[in-house]
């Protein structure tokens, strides 16, 4: 079956992002992350840094209704910029107001909330943020 997944880049926080994220959706990993280290480097090319290698190069929560949220490390030191945006939302649609105000409070402690969860005029209740790690999320339950 086809599906779309969300994928994160972290210049290097990718583990203590996630590791964070699987506390907020009492979830665990897909899979064992994988880490730079575990693969053999291409031939020709320079021994990888040791902090490098301890960087993850996959990682995958399954976080609400089989929506899959993977990850990466990209490094300056392996030619990589991630530059955190605001073209892009992660939005959640919760089916309770309890567990919407919940997951929000958990996502969004040390980060900026932009919009607090509230009553909106198009029947939801509704708020975003953007997480600790420039993250940005939308929270939003329908009202049923």
């Amino acid at each position: 079956m086809a599906s779309v997944n969300t994928y994160l880049n972290f210049a290097r926080e990718t583990e203590e992002a996630f590791n964070f994220y699987k506390s907020v959706f009492g979830v665990e990993f897909v899979s064992t992350p994988m880490r730079f280290g575990d693969f053999p480097p291409p031939e020709g090319a320079p021994p990888m840094n040791p902090d490098d290698a301890k960087l993850i190069m996959n990682i995958q929560l399954e976080i609400l209704g089989g929506h899959v949220l993977m990850g990466t490390d990209a490094p300056e030191t392996m030619g990589l910029n991630v530059v955190m945006g605001n073209n892009v939302h992660i939005s959640l649609n919760i089916d309770s107001r309890k567990e919407a105000d919940d997951i929000f409070k958990k996502l969004s402690d040390g980060g900026t909330v932009s919009q607090a969860l509230q009553d909106m005029f198009w029947g939801a209740y509704w708020g975003s943020f953007t997480d600790k790690f420039g993250v940005q999320w939308m929270i939003n339950c329908d009202n049923k």
